[in-house]
Parts: structure tokens; C-alpha cells; sequence
């Protein structure tokens, strides 16, 4: 069964039996939601997802480009390679590292 995650995203084809997805499992997402690229997928069941933000310089009034990483857990039903474009999602913390979860591949 697919539940509703609260997200206008796609819904995934595959099922998978993940308890930490949060189409088939019990997690639930909340909080703030990104698009990155996934810079490494090597991991099992996990990536490092990075998208570019822009922080302003008041001494020299211009922006300059910074990069923020994240780890997050890829469920089971969702395919995510290097250099994907991916959805993710806040959730509570599954790791040391890891306080998001991808919801949807949008390079698929």
C-alpha cells in the first residue's frame, strides 16, 4: 500500500519493504524540501546529495556562489545514480548524519 506523504511528488513503481521509506514504511517527512544533485550514490542506501546557494557579501555588495552537502537514505523503491537530480526531504534524524530522505528521481 501507498500512502500519502503530504508531497506533490510521483509515487514510485517498485515496492519495497524498507520500514525507513516513506511511501512503504513508517517515516514521516516534514520541514524543508530541496533539489540536488546526487554527487555519490556509492553507499549502501544512502547518497550525498549537493545543490548551489548564493550568499550575499555586504563588505563587497555582490553574491557569491557557496555549496551545501548533504547525506540522506535512498528508500528501496527509488533508483538514484551519480549525477541525478533528485527531491529530498526533511525527516527525524536516522543517523549521525543522515536528516533526509529522497522522495523522488526527478532525472527519471
Amino acid at each position: 500500500m501507498k500512502k500519502s506523504i503530504g508531497i506533490d511528488v510521483k509515487k514510485p513503481k517498485k515496492k519495497c519493504e524498507d520500514a525507513r521509506c516513506p511511501f512503504h514504511g513508517t517515516l514521516s517527512v516534514r520541514g524543508r524540501i530541496f533539489v540536488g544533485v546526487v554527487k555519490s550514490a556509492k553507499a549502501q542506501k544512502s547518497a550525498v546529495v549537493a545543490w548551489e546557494r548564493q550568499f550575499y557579501l555586504k563588505k563587497y555588495e555582490r553574491y557569491e556562489k557557496r555549496l551545501s552537502k548533504v547525506q540522506v537514505h535512498v528508500p528501496g523503491c527509488i533508483e538514484v545514480n551519480d549525477k541525478d537530480t533528485v527531491k529530498i526531504a526533511e525527516c527525524r534524524p536516522l543517523s549521525k548524519t543522515k536528516r533526509f530522505v529522497v522522495v523522488e528521481n526527478e532525472s527519471n
